[in-house]
């Protein structure tokens, strides 16, 4: 199948100010891109690319004073088959993982895994190793939050989501992955596009999802607190301990968001669809 997907976001600054943009999908993807995802900056501003410690790839830029549209609008191919499920991957024990997998343990800015460690084993050390305990972690993290954009707060950590029962996509995955971590099972925090593929449209703007992978026996395998179900057509931008590992947009000084838009939807033939943002 094929999916097109891409954004139009508008920074506003009051100044020439750098920053740092995630927002192209990760390097194990670029081989299915049917045509370029590359960040278009407005105005001709220059552009340079990297990545970070975890490979993701990084956008450097300064935006000058005023408005600048960054925008991408691009196909990509996908199996088309929902996340992978395996009830019978085994946890791995931690002097058995892998070292890339060991700073997935830790605690980072918004899992606090020490503060919440009493309260997963209590909730989860009857349950069984493996996949069945990660898939209890999401089960109690889906029913322990409501969702609503309303409830959106940058600065909400693991611990806060669960006390305050609210959130959006990312409080879901904060949460299940420090309770994961706390039980020593690897997670780390994953952003991307998630379009309504293969289920009934959602009446919401589509917005960019966050869900998170853990490491059980056979590798890294793909959960989503809040939908709680395999779903088809994840395109992943971004992994890391957290999601100050992977903000999208990073300003070295004052910016406001005027513009954004997201698209990712299952399309029939190769023909591009006519882009998010026309060039300027």
């Amino acid at each position: 199948m094929k999916i097109r997907a891409g954004y139009r976001i508008a920074l506003e600054c009051p100044y020439p100010t750098p920053m740092l943009l995630k927002l192209s999908v990760r390097p194990e993807r670029l081989g299915d891109l049917l045509t370029p995802d590359d960040v278009q900056a407005s105005g001709g501003v220059p552009v340079a690319r990297c990545a970070d410690e975890f490979g993701n790839r990084v956008t450097r830029l300064v935006a000058p004073a005023g408005t600048t549209v960054f925008a991408s609008d691009f196909l990509i191919a996908d199996s088309g088959a929902p996340d992978v499920q395996n009830w019978a991957a085994r946890q791995v024990p931690v002097g058995d993982l892998p070292p890339e997998a060991l700073p997935f343990l830790l605690g980072s800015r918004y899992c606090e895994t020490d503060l919440m460690s009493d309260l997963a084993w209590s909730l989860f050390a009857q349950v069984p190793e493996g996949w069945a305990r990660v898939q209890a972690i999401v089960d109690y993290v889906h029913r322990r939050i409501t969702f609503g954009y309303p409830h959106a707060r940058s600065t909400r950590t693991a611990l806060e989501g669960h006390q305050e029962q609210v959130g959006v996509c990312r409080d879901y995955a904060h949460l299940a992955v420090t309770l994961c971590r706390a039980m020593n099972i690897p997670a780390r925090y994953c952003n991307g596009y998630l379009g309504d593929i293969g289920i009934p449209p959602v009446d919401a703007p589509m917005d960019f999802s966050a869900w998170f992978e853990v490491y059980l026996e056979g590798g890294w395998y793909t959960f989503d607190a809040r939908h709680n179900t395999p779903r088809i057509g994840r395109v992943v931008i971004a992994r890391g301990r957290d999601a100050a590992d992977v903000a999208m947009t990073h300003s070295f000084g004052p910016s406001r968001l005027t513009e954004f838009a997201v698209i990712c939807e299952e399309v029939t033939d190769a023909v591009k669809a006519p882009q998010l943002i026309a060039a300027e």
